[in-house]
């Protein structure tokens, strides 16, 4: 079973749209808990799930702007320091989304990227 503990930055997108976030993931066999934050009007969420082998798969619920259940199911590479997949909010509304493990390095390129973006508008 992969270890998926500790501090990832990823992007969802929405109608071709990337959405920035950050996410702290706990895990104790294979329940996974934990709080995202995104990096829009829709903020703080909640998520519980759990990792069965290299899948991962969790509810994610906004704590004050939307109590509308976000499913993410997604495949966490061999090194465990990558994810990705898909999510969904019924059968209309879903995407593709990604994230890697937290580090300086990502860090400054989510920085990079966000500039190169105030930059472009």
């Amino acid at each position: 079973m992969a270890d998926v503990n500790g501090t990832w930055l990823g992007t969802y997108w929405q109608l071709g749209t990337p959405t920035r976030f950050e996410i702290a993931l706990i895990q104790s066999g294979n329940t996974l808990s934990g709080n995202v934050l995104d990096d829009c009007y829709l903020g703080e969420a909640r998520l519980q799930g759990k990792v069965v082998g290299r899948s991962i798969s969790f509810i994610k619920r906004y704590i004050t702007t939307s109590s509308a259940a976000i499913t993410y199911t997604g495949t966490i590479s061999e090194d465990e320091n990558y994810m990705h997949g898909e999510w969904n909010i019924g059968r209309w509304n879903f995407g593709a989304w990604e994230a890697r493990r937290d580090s300086d390095n990502l860090v400054i390129d989510l920085q990079k990227s966000k500039a190169l973006e105030t930059l472009k508008s």
